[in-house]
């Protein structure tokens, strides 16, 4: 239950996920203990709280995705279900005590930088009033569900449901379902559900390329092993690593260097798609590693199910019993099913940040988030973000950049000592200029597709790392004063 003391707190975190958990655990290493996370959820693990539809799992190796200083050596299959890993992220506030710090189920509305006092003043979902030095936001940038503007989606009689807010124990025996959408979310949760409706309409816009997913289970005997010898489980994680890193030169230097992985996922729509009609409908026109590359070993069989058709054809409008394509057919539906995605290049909502000057954090990134190397915005004083923009991976574990954005908040705690640090303006647009080069020649924004990855008016990929993770961990090594103003609080915070 939310707490009724509302006071003056050194750091405030906005989120309980990997981010805003791992925060936790590095400032109660490093002695501070004057700090609250913030979340609206009823409990912790952010998007793994949150999502809850059918098949959902991560589509990286459980012993990569996970805190290097909190290994789990009982995972129980190479990609973790979504159960598994709130479950760990659970564990690890449990094991670290966190439990004083956390405030779940209180959502904050509203931040806004007091210059005279130099502090941030926050509002949460109970009225109560906060105060904090610094703001940490861990909101991540799959937080905010993406609703397709479709003509008469509010007509439709039937249920519509979005893939982050799916309902316990939704039974859909029987029914006659629509999915919109055939991105990562679908491609997990289209096998679960066809089995049992008594028929699936899978709305695609654009293929995907699709890797094979080695899923398996970890065997007893390989979890006592990683038990009794932590090197193992560290060597297992080094290799995963390892091979992950290997993907850049593809995606980055140049989409020659990928014709291996472009030739599995050719191979593998062979292999489970039999129909050639079929199966040209579901090759990609557009370089692999454009968009998010999925991987999956039961979705293209689900798709060659009788009572499962994939349509290509573009939604006309919603009707009130069923879906209109540009091809004049009305296809019958009573459950439409949202798996459109995330604002990723939208992720913090408006009025949630009102930094100095009374600036709008959502008008400010109207073009699109930027951000100097991801962590701090000019015009934000003492407002870090953890996934911030242009911090994303296609290819990698994103818990490795977040592990390296805590480590640099805390080198900025330390050098801060009690004065106001913002990132200077020339500093933020030289970084941003120096990333945007470098992202120039990727497959992201040269591969011939469009994706969330980039904003949808300026274009501008505001999403993706263009390079490989130990590159940016090498970034964020130092706390780097000259990139930042530095003055002291007017007010009676000055005096802390």
């Amino acid at each position: 239950m939310p707490r009724s003391n509302a006071s003056h707190l050194d750091v405030a975190v906005l989120g309980a996920g990997f981010g805003g958990l791992g925060m936790a655990c590095r400032l109660r290493a490093e002695g501070v203990r004057n700090f609250r996370v913030f979340d609206a959820a009823t409990g912790v693990g952010g998007t793994w709280w949150v999502n809850r539809y059918p098949g959902c799992a991560c589509d990286v190796p459980a012993h990569l995705y996970s805190y290097s200083f909190a290994p789990k050596p009982d995972w129980t299959r190479r990609f973790a279900p979504r159960a598994e890993i709130q479950a760990y992220l659970e564990q690890v506030a449990r094991d670290r005590d966190l439990d004083p710090h956390l405030e779940l189920g209180c959502r904050i509305e509203r931040t806004r930088w007091d210059e005279g006092q130099g502090l941030w003043r926050l509002d949460d979902v109970h009225g109560r009033r906060w105060t904090a030095d610094v703001v940490v936001s861990a909101l991540g940038g799959l937080s905010r569900p993406l609703r397709p503007d479709l003509p008469g989606l509010d007509e439709f009689a039937g249920r519509i449901l979005h893939t982050q807010a799916w309902p316990d124990r939704l039974d859909l025996a029987g029914r006659r379902v629509a999915v919109i959408g055939t991105g990562a979310t679908a491609a997990q949760v289209v096998p679960e559900i066809a089995p049992d409706v008594e028929h699936l309409d899978v709305y695609q816009r654009t293929p995907n390329w699709i890797l094979p997913r080695p899923d398996r289970p970890i065997r007893p005997w390989q979890r006592r092993l990683y038990r009794r010898v932590p090197l193992l489980q560290k060597l297992v994680r080094f290799s995963i690593w390892l091979g992950s890193e290997l993907r850049v030169p593809g995606l980055a230097w140049s989409t020659r260097l990928a014709a291996g992985h472009r030739a599995l996922a050719l191979w593998h729509l062979r292999r489970q798609v039999p129909d050639p009609e079929l199966r040209r409908d579901l090759t990609p026109d557009y370089a692999i590693g454009c968009k998010r590359v999925l991987r999956s070993s039961d979705y293209y069989p689900a798709l060659v199910r009788d009572n499962v058709d994939l349509v290509t054809a573009p939604i006309r409008r919603v009707e009130p019993d069923g879906l209109r394509s540009a091809d004049g057919r009305l296809r019958r539906a009573d459950t439409l099913v949202l798996a459109t995605g995330f604002r990723a290049t939208a992720p913090v909502p408006g009025g949630l940040f009102i930094g100095r000057g009374g600036v709008d954090l959502a008008e400010t990134w109207a073009d699109g988030p930027s951000a100097w190397r991801g962590v701090a915005v000019h015009g934000f004083p003492n407002l870090f973000l953890l996934m911030g923009p242009n911090t994303a991976l296609g290819h990698n574990s994103v818990v490795l950049m977040i592990e390296a954005q805590i480590g640099f908040v805390m080198k900025a705690l330390e050098a801060r000592r009690g004065d106001v640090l913002e990132v200077r303006a020339d500093a933020q647009r030289e970084d941003n200029a120096r990333l945007q080069r470098r992202l120039a020649g990727t497959v992201w924004n040269s591969g011939g597709c469009s994706s969330w990855y980039r904003h949808p008016v300026s274009g501008r990929n505001a999403t993706l790392w263009p390079g490989f993770t130990w590159t940016y961990r090498n970034r964020l090594r130092g706390f780097r004063p000259a990139a930042f103003d530095r003055r002291t609080p007017a007010g009676p915070q000055a005096a802390k």
